[in-house]
């Protein structure tokens, strides 16, 4: 489920309007990051402690740290900075256009309302049962590319229990997935049933005009195309090479940090070893490893972690709204009447509340507000007057130039 905090952050004043964010632990950078930075702590410590305890004096502690000084002056020599802040900029990008590309099926709700009319029962299976075939494929796209839509819905059985397909339905679908299973999974069939439903109401009369049903099946087919970019998410992922890469690097780059951080220099005090912590190594690692989990977060929305699409969610809004907006609401409105500002062309400012009342006076300020021009500057002057200063023997003042006065209409001077 996306995790909001925009009411937290409505207003920027105080010291770190981020600052009370970063107590919260769902979604949080912390949640994601805490196994992998104990995992670093342990790998630092154990071989901390294996230089200090298990390592000799003659052979061993001399080729550690002749490899912690090794790791210590070459372990920078990644470009992790470039190479992780491309990758996490590629997924989020990736990220937004899943998120855009998610269809919704209001548009085609309101123009079956508007085109096909009628309170008879035969009009309202039909408004009905279109809305009900473009949560369909709605649905079973979610069931390609989302486990918890998945879960929800695992075989077209549920479909059926649920009320979004009736058996005649399931078996058609059935049917025809033994015959072509090469594609299983068929999300743009009950699109097609859709578009098929709208042309015969156009044919029985029930659409009166064409328009109508142009609308209709623009719709659709942009329903679908949503739908198979989702899809197309799904299936073209970002280059495998690339997230090797970047995975690679990240993790590597904190395998040579943690060897090359090691505390080898002993502070003598009797025979004790003062144990480092490795600080701002661990902060390091805070940061990368977290832009890093941030970029396996956003990659594939539609799963289970906590920032993701709440898509189990929008299936029952999707047909909750379609219902309301074919059905319900078809053809109704409140009544008409003279509005509150019938006696005004139109109101000059509506009402504020004592909360809001400082906000009365706020509007928009041009970038030129505040530039003013001297009255003897707004006069117009022509080129063609301003050519004949290269005239010679011919002298003349500002005021000889043919002009415009505002205030007493065009003039010319001629000497």
């Amino acid at each position: 489920m996306t995790v909001t905090y925009s009411n937290e952050v409505t207003t920027s004043r105080g010291i770190g309007i981020f600052l009370k964010l970063l107590a919260r632990w769902k979604g949080s950078i912390y949640k994601i990051v805490w196994v992998d930075l104990l995992l670093y702590l342990f790998i630092y410590y154990t071989l901390n402690l294996l230089y200090l305890y298990v390592l000799d004096e003659t052979h061993g502690r001399p080729h550690f740290i002749s490899i912690v000084t090794y790791f210590s002056k070459y372990g920078n020599a990644i470009p992790l900075s470039f190479v992780l802040g491309f990758y996490v900029n590629v997924v989020y990008t990736r990220w937004w256009g899943q998120y855009t590309s998610i269809p919704y099926p209001d548009n085609i709700a309101i123009l079956v309302g508007a085109s096909i009319h009628g309170k008879d029962e035969k009009s309202k299976i039909i408004r009905r049962t279109i809305i009900r075939y473009v949560c369909v494929a709605f649905t079973l796209t979610l069931t390609m590319i989302s486990p918890k839509v998945k879960k929800r819905f695992p075989t077209f059985h549920h479909f059926v229990q649920a009320g979004l397909l009736n058996h005649e339905e399931k078996k058609f679908i059935e049917q025809l997935d033994k015959e072509f299973p090469t594609y299983a999974s068929k999300y743009w069939l009950p699109l097609a049933w859709a578009a098929n439903v709208t042309t015969r109401a156009r044919a029985e009369g029930i659409i009166k005009d064409e328009l109508g049903l142009k609308d209709i099946l623009q719709e659709i087919n942009d329903f679908r195309e949503k739908c198979k970019k989702l899809w197309d998410y799904d299936w073209i992922c970002v280059p495998l090479v690339y997230t090797q890469v970047v995975t690679l690097a990240v993790y590597l780059y904190f395998l040579f940090t943690v060897i090359g951080t090691q505390f080898v220099e002993e502070q003598a005090e009797g025979d004790l070893f003062l144990f480092r912590f490795p600080l701002m190594s661990c902060v390091e690692f805070f940061f990368y490893m977290g832009w890093l989990k941030v970029a396996e977060s956003l990659i594939n929305p539609f799963g289970e972690d906590d920032d993701d699409f709440e898509v189990v969610w929008m299936i029952d809004r999707h047909l909750q709204v379609g219902y309301l907006l074919v059905d319900k609401i078809h053809n109704e409105h409140p009544k008409l009447n003279k509005d509150y500002h019938w006696n005004e062309v139109a109101p000059n400012q509506l009402p504020f509340t004592v909360a809001s009342q400082k906000y009365m006076n706020e509007h928009p300020v041009e970038s030129t507000f505040k530039i003013t021009v001297q009255k003897g500057d707004q006069d117009l002057i022509f080129k063609d007057d301003l050519g004949r200063l290269d005239e010679p023997n011919l002298v003349l003042n500002y005021g000889d130039l043919k002009n415009y006065s505002l205030e007493e209409g065009p003039t010319r001077v001629v000497n």
